[in-house]
């Protein structure tokens, strides 16, 4: 009795089966191949890294952007009329189409990893498509009502950057893996493309590793330097406490450490200073319940008796829009729910009485104001019947200079040195995207104090912290109470260590990852066919060796087809020549 041996065995493969089952419905073993993945399948893997670079950057760019959610709202209301918080559902769909794109891409890597055929599930492609025209219609749609905020992105990367910097040299030094086994393997493509996508690897490895030369970060400085902690102004109060511009939000801006007031100040119409945001009374206050027929007409067209007898703080409980409400007591919502608006007399009174300063945004009426000429004095009036020092308000803009004396005033645009000092301006209010690191040191150089705004989240006042600002209005100043010190704060010379010492450890690991897939392909190549055929059943066989194993069958069984061939010829040649 002959016994035979086998020459293959077939091993479970139950994380091959489902990777390529989740990708592309391939479950068996028949449905797969190891062969080279068509040009259509290459492209929907182009398709699908783009996606996950576009919804990486569209997810950064909502993560920094939370410190301006309330002005994104706003945009919002000023289009539609209706106000709700919009980044819910935004955040929502970023989370969950990246959380996608990001398990399809880990596939797809494993696929070639393992040097299995690249096929996209159709399911899968009509996911890919859909959450790829998703986020560029959002793309689109943010660079339509908030074109201004992307500068939130360069703002960012002050804090980020270094960061973001160990992140993808990780990541690239991961992908070489990857790279060097296609590139070793000759036999699966031309040998110029394979010399093409090594030299775009080693130009992007290049680059990460010279890319902190261009970094500007205030943080990275010695701790002898640091400044003293800015002061935080209570921007319109603690608007996500309390209802903004009412004598509640002032109350716990100031129980949080504010150490100024900010308000936005209107004119009515016979003349009395009041603190209004928006240009309509609509948004803040039941004028639409009260004056229906008058609610889009302009907040300053209104008698300050009209103005008193509108309620300023049921639509904070109503709408919640910083999701704060839950967390108030039953006493906070019903003193919340008994305010309305208040007047510049009153805010101003508060902040003498608690010893602080004022900032002041006034808003000139409209020509067809009963007050467009005397409306600074009706303002000069109000700031002296509160009783408040002159010198603790400052006044934006900065007009008016001869009429209004006694007042600080404060530029709210970005000007030169030369242009302060014909001014006379000890001070400048600055948006967070036009106060560059070395414009605040030149300023600061030439004893111009700076306010920027609006500063709500902690990464952004640590940055702000490092470059030296004396103060920054917030509309959280309880957030920014709990940051006692800069976030990360780390000498020059320590990052240049671990700046270096983070390429170098990448530099040694991709010449490793080249050379041990070198060394394994060599062997491979020098494989002896017969060790193959001894050693199939008691040892555990690698991809290649299977690959060469079923080669080697598959020639067998041709040999064998041959002979039968021969002989079944033979046979039918002799019957004939006996026949004859």
């Amino acid at each position: 009795m002959v016994k035979h041996q086998p020459l293959q065995v077939y091993e479970k493969q139950v994380f091959v089966s489902f990777v390529t089952g989740i990708y592309g419905c391939r479950w068996k073993r028949y449905q797969r191949s190891q062969d080279d993945s068509s040009r259509w399948e290459c492209t929907w893997f182009i398709i699908l890294c783009s996606s996950f670079l576009l919804l990486l950057f569209w997810a950064y760019f909502w993560s920094v952007a939370q410190n301006d959610f309330n002005e994104f709202n706003l945009s919002v209301y000023n289009r539609s009329g209706v106000w709700k918080d919009e980044t819910i559902p935004l955040l929502a769909s970023t989370t969950v189409g990246f959380s996608y794109i990001t398990f399809l891409l880990i596939l797809a890597l494993f696929h070639i990893s393992l040097g299995q055929q690249l096929n996209l599930y159709w399911v899968h492609k009509i996911g890919v498509s859909a959450t790829l025209l998703t986020t560029i219609s959002g793309v689109i749609t943010v660079d339509d009502i908030w074109r201004d905020e992307w500068d939130i992105l360069f703002v960012s990367l002050q804090a980020t950057a270094p960061f973001l910097h160990i992140g993808a040299l990780a990541t690239v030094t991961a992908v070489s893996w990857l790279i060097a086994g296609y590139v070793i393997r000759r036999e699966r493509s031309s040998k110029y493309f394979q010399i093409m996508v090594l030299l775009v690897y080693a130009l992007v490895l290049v680059a990460l590793y010279l890319v902190p030369l261009t970094f500007n970060c205030p943080c990275i400085m010695d701790r002898h330097r640091l400044k003293p902690r800015p002061d935080i102004i209570g921007r319109r109060g603690a608007p996500m406490l309390a209802p903004e511009h009412t004598v509640v939000s002032f109350n716990r801006a100031l129980q949080h450490g504010a150490s100024s007031l900010e308000a936005d100040v209107a004119i009515s119409v016979d003349g009395v200073p009041f603190l209004m945001r928006d240009r309509t009374l609509r948004r803040t206050t039941d004028v639409s319940k009260i004056f229906p027929a008058r609610q889009l007409d302009d907040a300053s067209l209104f008698n300050w008796t009209e103005i008193r007898s509108l309620n300023a703080g049921q639509w904070f409980l109503k709408s919640d829009p910083y999701w704060t409400v839950e967390t108030l007591t039953a006493r906070e919502r019903s003193r919340i729910g008994n305010q309305t608006v208040c007047s510049l007399t009153e805010m101003l009174r508060l902040a003498s009485r608690a010893n602080i300063s004022a900032l002041l945004n006034i808003r000139k009426p409209l020509p067809e104001h009963p007050r467009s000429r005397n409306w600074f004095m009706d303002t000069l009036w109000a700031v002296q019947k509160s009783g408040i020092s002159q010198k603790r308000v400052t006044w934006t803009p900065d007009t008016d200079r001869g009429r209004v004396r006694g007042l600080q005033q404060a530029a709210n645009e970005k000007l030169s040195v030369e242009e302060i000092r014909q001014r006379g301006i000890t001070s400048l209010t600055l948006h967070y995207s036009k106060a560059s690191h070395r414009d605040i040191q030149e300023y600061l150089a030439n004893n111009v104090s700076v306010t920027v705004y609006p500063v709500n989240e902690p990464w952004l006042y640590s940055i702000l912290w490092c470059s030296g600002v004396p103060s920054v209005s917030s509309d959280a100043p309880q957030v920014l109470r709990k940051v006692p010190y800069p976030i990360w704060l780390m000498s020059q010379n320590a990052y240049n260590f671990i700046w270096i010492s983070s390429d170098l450890l990448s530099l040694i690991i991709v010449i490793g990852i080249f050379c041990f897939q070198k060394w394994k392909m060599s062997g491979m190549q020098n494989y002896n066919p017969e060790q193959i055929m001894l050693s199939a059943v008691s040892h555990r066989t690698s991809r290649d060796v299977n690959i060469m194993k079923e080669k080697l069958i598959l020639s067998g069984a041709e040999v064998n087809d041959m002979l039968d061939s021969v002989i079944t010829t033979l046979s039918v040649s002799k019957h004939w020549t006996i026949s004859w």
